[in-house]
């Protein structure tokens, strides 16, 4: 294929070249929209605008010479050709952002308006010398467009394919091999594009316009410079677009990873709640031998020594009956305080207030036992009535009360417990402060074999079991505050 033959179809060599850019730029807008931690992906919507308005551009020219072989004798208008130097010198400043937006990333916002706006100004002010010193138009609009790609296109390719040689090596640090060689050929295909094509021009009075031209290009390799620089588009565009699969392997990655955390937080909170299981069952055992203790220590023995008192008064009432009085008085004594121990010890497991009078009367209880047992004073307050709240969540709030509390007196050194209990139409909340000394939570509560905090963990698994929540909020010196908010069911609230 000789020179005429690409001179014979260079409408067809616009319309690929346009073609390879505007199909770059619009597959670059559909997966620009996606989601994604590469500098990559953020510098990319600059390459699309530089596609879709050179590809524009190409193809304007070739109207242009579809309409010149239509009608021989037209001459566009100067507007016309305003309209090419613009749509040429913006796509150009689109192809400079894109490849100062690589090389510097996203950080060095000041750096990118500095290089935009140098472009900006030493094209402007060659452009207005131009338009001083040529006053015939022809060769004024030819001149024009030589300038706009000797200062904006030679460097905005050249700095696009340096961009894209930094991208590949934030490829390869990724592991993401494939997509840095397709980066590397797509900056290739920039930098022949660049260097080559727009280098040689259509011959002006611009330097080295008048030797090195469009011309002399076709007298050196027998073809148009256009099917270079279409070639050229053509590879940058494949391998550009071949480069964006890197967003779908991204999204997989991420994906992956968003399932090995949620299967590993699934496998924490199965081994939690073995553990919570576990611990809950050990408590009970627990629970049961203090009780078990406590009535063989202590109701045990007072049964005891009623019998044994029982037995002695039997044979002393006939004898002595004086001193019959006196041992029945003191087996009175002994049998109305084995009375109080086992009415103590039935209260601490279930508090009768809780089911006789409400949740209220409950906790104003268990705050007098603290201030009697402590002197730790307990502040309990209420914004609503508490007859709304069912007994089952009564139950699960009384213990993690009771849980708070005793957690404060054990550790906070506080000298003030605050108590509060609202309600609303279909939410209960508890809410319980102290003047302590704090703690770290975040450290506190991560579950270890060797210092796990089962009190606070308890709390917020009681509150979970009940469809609600449970806040801790602390810092050391600054005390701490505990939120619990459960969901009141439709058919009681």
């Amino acid at each position: 294929m000789d020179a005429d033959f690409f001179t014979r179809n260079i409408i067809g060599v616009f319309f690929f070249y346009g073609l390879s850019f505007f199909s770059m730029g619009l597959a670059i807008l559909l997966e620009a929209s996606r989601a994604s931690e590469l500098d990559f992906a953020r510098a990319l919507r600059p390459l699309a605008w530089f596609g879709l308005i050179h590809g524009s551009h190409e193809w304007f020219e070739m109207s242009l010479l579809i309409n010149a072989g239509i009608h021989p004798n037209f001459q566009p208008p100067e507007q016309v050709d305003l309209i090419r130097l613009l749509m040429l010198s913006i796509s150009f400043f689109f192809l400079i952002a894109f490849g100062v937006r690589l090389i510097i990333g996203k950080m060095r916002r000041a750096i990118w308006w500095l290089v935009m706006g140098t472009s900006v100004a030493i094209w402007l002010i060659g452009l207005l010398w131009i338009f001083s010193v040529q006053p015939d138009e022809t060769r004024r609009m030819i001149a024009a467009d030589v300038y706009t790609r000797y200062s904006l296109a030679i460097p905005g390719a050249a700095l696009a394919a340096w961009g894209l040689l930094v991208q590949r090596r934030r490829f390869f640090q990724a592991g993401m091999y494939s997509f840095g060689w397709d980066v590397a050929l797509a900056a290739l295909a920039f930098a022949l594009y660049g260097g080559i094509g727009q280098f040689f021009v259509t011959p002006s009075g611009i330097f080295p316009s008048q030797y090195l031209n469009a011309v002399q290009f076709i007298h050196w390799f027998g073809f148009p410079v256009q099917v270079f620089r279409a070639a050229m588009a053509c590879m940058a565009a494949v391998f550009i677009i071949r480069s964006l699969r890197a967003f779908q392997v991204e999204n997989q990655l991420q994906l992956n990873a968003l399932r090995e955390s949620q299967q590993a937080e699934r496998q924490r909170l199965e081994e939690l709640s073995a553990e919570l299981l576990h611990r809950t069952v050990a408590a009970q055992e627990a629970e049961r031998q203090r009780i078990a203790s406590e009535l063989h220590d202590g109701t045990g023995q007072t049964l005891t020594a009623l019998a044994l008192g029982l037995r002695g008064l039997r044979s002393t009432i006939d004898g002595n009956p004086p001193r019959a009085i006196e041992q029945a008085a003191r087996l009175e004594t002994l049998a109305t305080d084995g009375l109080d121990e086992l009415g103590h010890m039935v209260t601490d497991l279930h508090p009768p207030q809780l089911d006789d009078l409400g949740l209220m009367a409950a906790l104003r209880w268990y705050a007098g036992e603290i201030k009697a047992r402590y002197g730790l004073q307990v502040n309990v307050t209420s914004l609503s009535n508490d007859n709304e709240i069912p007994p089952n969540l009564r139950v699960v709030l009384f213990r993690i009360a009771q849980e708070a509390i005793t957690n404060v007196v054990r550790h906070a050194n506080a000298n003030q417990i605050e108590l509060c209990l609202s309600t609303t139409q279909n939410q209960v909340m508890l809410l319980v402060m102290d003047d302590g000394q704090g703690f770290d939570v975040k450290s506190t509560l991560q579950v270890s074999k060797e210092r796990p905090c089962w009190g606070l963990l308890g709390m917020m698994e009681r509150a979970s079991l009940v469809g609600g929540s449970c806040e801790i909020n602390s810092e050391p010196g600054n005390g701490t505050r505990i939120e619990v908010k459960v969901e009141i069911p439709l058919e009681v609230a």
